[in-house]
């Protein structure tokens, strides 16, 4: 049975983030709350909570997740990162966009691209997320809070945990946190390619909204 903290979405307690936190080195799921949506979290190394994941999106082991980020300092951690790609990642952090980069050594090869060893990353614009990542002290590795059979990531805190309180440890409410992903953006080539589009401009990267 999911354990269910009503959280302010701006001055969160810092005790609730605290047991969050420990909730996530114990090897559990949390749901938590960004900018754009809901997500999924769980501890970066945690083999048996990434397959759980997968199990609740349904998805396969070619599903990618996300690191979820502090600051860029962290990004430059976990990806390779040029003068020209560290220019547009300060620019547009943190925000509403997952970026595609080359993985670094500190990344986990079954995280990575089998193919082209990418992963994605972010930095959220959220209070509840920034004080879960400083107390946690590493990424979140993170996936978006969409069901199968559903089109749009689920948004009210109540009907998450109606639909997944055993198969979560943690839901976080702190209230309508919106039901648009972010924009995808990949950056390992010359040019930034769009791969989804989603909330955050586009403009910055060169490519056309709509």
């Amino acid at each position: 049975m999911a354990q269910f903290f009503s959280i302010h979405s701006n001055t969160p307690h810092l005790r609730l983030i605290r047991q969050a936190v420990a909730i996530v080195r114990d090897g559990g799921i949390i749901v938590y709350p960004t900018e754009s949506s809901y997500a999924l979290g769980c501890q970066i190394g945690d083999k048996n909570a990434m397959s759980r994941i997968r199990s609740i999106r349904q998805v396969d082991d070619k599903h990618h997740f996300t690191l979820v980020c502090r600051n860029l300092a962290e990004i430059s951690t976990y990806a390779k990162v040029d003068n020209s790609q560290y220019r547009l990642l300060k620019a547009n952090t943190p925000g509403s966009y997952t970026f595609i980069l080359q993985a670094s050594r500190e990344v986990p090869r079954r995280l990575q691209h089998p193919k082209r060893y990418t992963i994605g990353l972010r930095v959220p614009d959220h209070p509840v997320v920034q004080a879960l990542l400083e107390e946690l002290d590493e990424p979140l590795l993170s996936s978006t809070l969409i069901l199968p059979d559903d089109e749009l990531p689920l948004n009210d805190a109540e009907e998450i945990r109606e639909r997944l309180e055993h198969q979560v440890d943690l839901v976080m409410d702190a209230g309508s946190c919106g039901l648009e992903m972010t924009s995808v953006i990949d950056l390992t080539g010359e040019v930034p390619e769009l791969i989804r589009q989603g909330q955050g401009s586009l403009e910055p990267f060169g490519l056309t909204n709509g």
